[in-house]
């Protein structure tokens, strides 16, 4: 017998150390009807360690809308699915709202199970006051950009941001070159993981620590809100 009521539910997935996938995570992969999974490839590896045989579906942002109708349906005729990405919490800068919100208007049952996520120990462990905090997620690529780092480097509280490796001197020098060469930062790198790094310092210590030391793997950068 199930261990929950709801239609669907978002399922956090390990960052990085398959330890911190929760007992109740994967009762629940073990019991829905389906798995919906950004990238079926990852979410087998994941299942296949804990053997769990789920049937899996692909669901990323390049399909979300053309299958939301299909979702629902199934889901109304009593269905239960399970929502994963590929790493971390459903929704947190991954596919996942456009689902949540289509089943909350159709009054489809929604519930989000407790677990990983990453920028909250990346946050945590930082040393900067975490009691307010703004989430960016992504900062645009190119339009909105440089708009966007001057808003973080404007608030008042504590910013949280993901950035690619191959991005992340470029944010850097661009908080530097926006005034921001002093403020307080730390970044984080393959949290969990093996190779899990946090250089904490100013902003120009930072950029000469990555100048040397050529980024790799996924970033949480956490700025210090403007005195």
């Amino acid at each position: 017998m199930s261990s929950f009521s709801a239609s669907l539910v978002l399922v956090p997935t390990p960052i990085g150390n398959l330890e911190d996938i929760t007992l109740r995570a994967l009762n629940v992969l073990k019991q829905v009807d389906l798995i919906l999974a950004e990238d079926t490839r990852t979410s087998r590896g994941l299942l296949e360690h804990f053997q769990i045989k789920t049937p899996l579906q692909s669901y990323h942002a390049h399909n979300e809308h053309g299958v939301l109708k299909h979702l629902t349906d199934r889901m109304k005729n009593g269905e239960h699915f399970a929502l994963v990405t590929d790493a971390g919490t459903p929704g947190i800068s991954d596919p996942g709202f456009l689902l949540v919100r289509e089943c909350v208007r159709e009054g489809i049952s929604v519930e989000c199970l407790p677990g990983a996520t990453a920028f909250v120990p990346a946050l945590v462990n930082s040393g900067l006051p975490c009691d307010q905090f703004f989430f960016y997620g992504f900062l645009p690529h190119k339009k909105g950009r440089q708009t966007a780092v001057r808003f973080v480097l404007n608030s008042d509280t504590t910013t949280v941001l993901y950035e690619s490796p191959h991005r992340l001197i470029k944010l850097l020098e661009q908080l530097k070159e926006e005034g921001g060469a002093e403020r307080k930062i730390s970044v984080s790198r393959e949290l969990t993981k093996k190779f899990e790094e946090t250089v904490r310092g100013t902003v120009e210590e930072v950029l000469a620590h990555f100048t040397a030391k050529e980024p790799k793997g996924e970033f949480v950068v956490v700025i210090s809100g403007k005195e």
